[in-house]
């Protein structure tokens, strides 16, 4: 895996932590840029996070694994991005208050970061350089989230429903190519 899908899966992995950034944003009365940076490190770090425990766990089974990694990747990618477009239809919307006090980011922060551990297991299947898709999520993911809180305060919740479907299909796409790939159906 190249440094270009890895970049696209980082924007789609942040695709979550931007639209709980959006609600954050819409959720201060005044933003500051402590609340962008707060909300950047919190979700740039679990997601960095995330993937490198994820290809810890996923080297131990990649021995036994090896004939249907291919298969696993795509199926884990396609449930992530298919929630992620199923999240984005639905019509509730998201209570956040607007504390950025750790006790309301980090459940965040977690919450938005599990389908990293995810795609992080099939790093490990992908014999990805784990130190480039840790870089690339975690930074991506901070600076994605840091405009969020922007976006957020000044647009509204408008664009959270249109970043979780980005990151949704972006997921699904990637799992498609990983899997085409491998069966030898693309080059």
């Amino acid at each position: 895996m190249g440094l270009t899908e890895l970049f696209i899966i980082a924007v789609g992995l942040s695709m979550d932590a931007f639209a709980v950034s959006v609600c954050k944003g819409l959720s201060v009365q005044k933003m500051s840029l402590g609340h962008a940076l707060i909300c950047g490190v919190y979700f740039g770090g679990f997601q960095a996070l995330m993937p490198a425990i994820g290809y810890l766990l996923g080297s131990q089974f990649e021995a036994m694994i090896t004939q249907i990694d291919h298969w696993i990747a795509f199926v884990l990618l396609a449930v992530i991005g298919g929630n992620m477009i199923k999240e984005s239809r639905e019509c509730e919307a998201e209570k956040l208050d607007s504390s950025f006090a750790p006790a309301a980011m980090l459940p965040l922060a977690v919450a938005t970061s599990i389908d990293a551990l995810a795609v992080g297991v099939t790093f490990a299947f992908l014999q990805v350089n784990i130190f480039w898709a840790v870089l690339f999520i975690g930074v991506v993911t901070f600076l994605l989230s840091a405009v969020g809180v922007r976006v957020g305060h000044v647009f509204g919740v408008k664009y959270k429903s249109k970043a979780e479907l980005a990151g949704g299909l972006i997921l699904i796409l990637m799992g498609t190519k990983i899997l085409l790939e491998h069966l030898g159906i693309l080059a």
